[in-house]
């Protein structure tokens, strides 16, 4: 019978809950407040965890974001291995989710088809 979630599955979601946490409490650059990270893909051999963030403010700039959180980088990844138990912890690359944003501008455009069609 196979498993509901593969092991990168799980290894990816309890990454992502303990980045978040460590994100939350235990960081105190002012460039990665209101950054809420959402999701982790983590690659074949678990080397490499792309972890994708975004903001509460989806029209701010997240270059500084961005630059906050490769800097805090080493201190997540070392207290990542102090909390979850692998032998190899893996490498964190931030990329920008823009979901968000794209999702509101679309949302836009639609709103704007129906307005000229009801004016039309």
């Amino acid at each position: 019978m196979p498993r509901e979630f593969s092991r990168n599955q799980r290894l990816g979601n309890q990454v992502l809950r303990t980045l978040n946490e460590l994100l939350r409490f235990e960081t105190k650059d002012p460039r990665l407040q209101g950054v809420s990270l959402s999701s982790v893909e983590l690659s074949r051999d678990l080397s490499v965890a792309r972890v994708y963030y975004s903001m509460l403010d989806p029209d701010a700039d997240a270059a500084p974001v961005q630059e906050g959180l490769e800097k805090a980088g080493g201190f997540l990844r070392a207290k990542l291995g102090q909390a979850i138990k692998v032998r190899h912890v893996p490498e964190l690359r931030f990329e920008h989710d823009d979901s968000a944003a794209e999702g509101q501008r679309i949302s836009d455009l639609i709103d704007r088809a129906i307005g000229s069609d009801r004016a039309g």
